[in-house]
């Protein structure tokens, strides 16, 4: 398994390339703001072809380089049908009137090709099974993906803004939630083996099992909910 991550833009959101190896086809989760250099760069690092492209949500810092990376190698973009209207009105998701400026001049707007996402779809794309959760409380539309385990790595949680190494995700914008961030922690990231590696949209590299240890958010659902745990087992982003 090939996992090349790396943090884009103002807002340094993590946009990670994933295949099966080196040389073979690849998915692209969230391309953000000025994230087209640093794919392409990954693309020929690693003899990468890209097939897909997949997000978490609909915040212009994870999506504003879909239109570019999927015009240059005629891929889908894949998003949940609750955060659709953000790839092409990115001021109405964050709370700002039309026409205000936001980072400069960015491509807003849809690729040629928009599939949409559904709670426990599995996407099987470039050799890869990414099932997906419905997470809502950073917005509407959040989701993870996550990928079994394999003979080379564990399980791995692709987790968008829903969570970080010691926090989660805001709740403050349009769209946003505490009560349903809180209940999508306590559906999704509970039940997961604690082995569980989790890949965010912000920030380090962490584990399950560190931040149901550590996190204050994961430790109160897990407090208030204990029938989630797993089997054997400051907020930030825009």
């Amino acid at each position: 398994m090939l996992i090349a991550g790396f943090p884009a833009g103002a807002w340094g959101t993590n946009c990670y390339l994933v295949a099966p190896a080196a040389g073979e086809e690849c998915v692209i989760i969230d391309p953000g703001h000025q994230a087209s250099p640093g794919v392409e760069e990954a693309l020929k690092k690693h003899r990468l072809k890209p097939v897909a492209v997949v997000l978490t949500h609909g915040h212009i810092d994870h999506v504003a380089s879909v239109v570019p990376v999927c015009g240059a190698h005629d891929v889908p973009a894949w998003i949940h049908p609750d955060d659709r209207y953000m790839m092409s009105d990115p001021e109405k998701a964050l709370g700002r009137s039309v026409g205000m400026p936001l980072m400069g001049e960015l491509t807003v707007g849809e690729p040629d090709d928009v599939r949409e996402l559904g709670d426990g779809t599995v996407l099987e794309l470039a050799g890869l099974e990414l099932s997906v959760a419905h997470a809502p409380g950073h917005t509407k539309g959040s989701v993870t993906f996550r990928m079994p385990e394999t003979a080379d790595v564990p399980p791995v949680l692709f987790s968008g803004d829903l969570l970080f190494a010691g926090s989660i995700g805001r709740t403050d914008l349009p769209g946003g939630d505490m009560a349903e961030m809180l209940d999508s922690l306590a559906r999704v990231c509970l039940p997961l083996d604690d082995s569980t590696v989790v890949l965010s949209g912000h920030g380090s590299q962490t584990t399950i099992g560190r931040e149901r240890a550590t996190n204050p958010y994961l430790r109160q659902v897990a407090a208030d909910r204990p029938e989630r745990g797993a089997a054997g087992a400051p907020r930030r982003g825009m």
